[in-house]
């Protein structure tokens, strides 16, 4: 399995054709292993590079970290661009994995060509979003008490609903179970979504992101990840709003996203 040693952490990463950088962000509970249809579709339009997260799936520490942090995710995603020779890089993120793309964009601009937000789970912007994340997270840690591995599905349930997740093959259910430790870690961490401690950015913080954004919800997803994209829409300055068909796992791959990664890598306009 390819691995690249960054922060100290041995990460599993994946590259897929050549061309405008493009970099996916896993959500939580999470791994590359969803991307594996969406990276190669990616791959004809430029070079898709894709990785499990610190803690996740190929990248699972031992013993499993008590937390895990926002700064981390985001340092890491750094480190592996810089360690590749990519970027600036279109990055794609659901869910979790799109907080960790803002994060990126607001600490290292010089890494972010675009944004693709796929409902990013940044639910302190708004405040039933935020009301209904720390119900989600003590759901989640009262579960941890009696089915430790069982953190990932409480997730999956809320954000998919029931009948999506139990739709989901057998050989999924095993490999997010086993991700749980890692949930558990950014749920005790700093500046997750399901922190006890999220991380909070007011307009002013969202402004200062100048890079294009596309951002895609769902219809058949939970009313409140709806309402995070609409304000993420009318508080980033340049972006594209769209919404698709389907739940909470959209397609990294959507035709939306295809055509705005094109459109990026025709676009040499330096941002600032």
């Amino acid at each position: 399995m390819p691995k690249v040693s960054v922060n100290g952490v041995a990460l599993y990463y994946e590259e897929h054709g050549e061309g405008v950088p493009i970099l996916g962000l896993h959500g939580t509970p999470g791994s590359a292993a969803l991307w594996a249809g969406a990276a190669v579709a990616l791959s004809n339009h430029g070079r898709c590079i894709i990785f499990d997260r610190r803690g996740f799936h190929r990248s699972a520490l031992v013993p499993p970290p008590s937390t895990l942090d926002l700064i981390q995710h985001v340092d890491d995603a750094a480190a592996l661009l810089a360690a590749l020779h990519a970027g600036p890089a279109v990055v794609i993120g659901p869910g979790t994995g799109g907080l960790i793309a803002l994060g990126l964009a607001r600490h290292f601009p010089d890494k972010v060509k675009a944004l693709v937000l796929l409902e990013p789970a940044l639910f302190t912007i708004d405040p039933d979003a935020d009301t209904w994340a720390r119900g989600l997270r003590q759901r989640v840690l009262g579960a941890s008490c009696d089915r430790p591995f069982g953190v990932a599905e409480v997730v999956m349930r809320e954000a998919l609903g029931v009948q999506s997740w139990d739709a989901l093959p057998g050989d999924i259910h095993e490999m997010l179970a086993h991700t749980s430790p890692a949930v558990l870690a950014e749920i005790r961490g700093r500046g997750l979504d399901l922190s006890d401690s999220p991380l909070e950015m007011n307009e002013d913080d969202l402004a200062d992101i100048r890079r294009p954004s596309l951002i895609l919800s769902a219809e058949g997803s939970p009313h409140v990840l709806r309402l995070i994209t609409s304000r993420l829409s009318g508080a980033l300055p340049y972006t594209e709003s769209v919404l698709v068909s389907g739940g909470h796992l959209i397609n990294p791959a959507h035709p939306a996203v295809l055509d705005f990664v094109d459109r990026m890598a025709a676009t040499p306009r330096s941002w600032v």
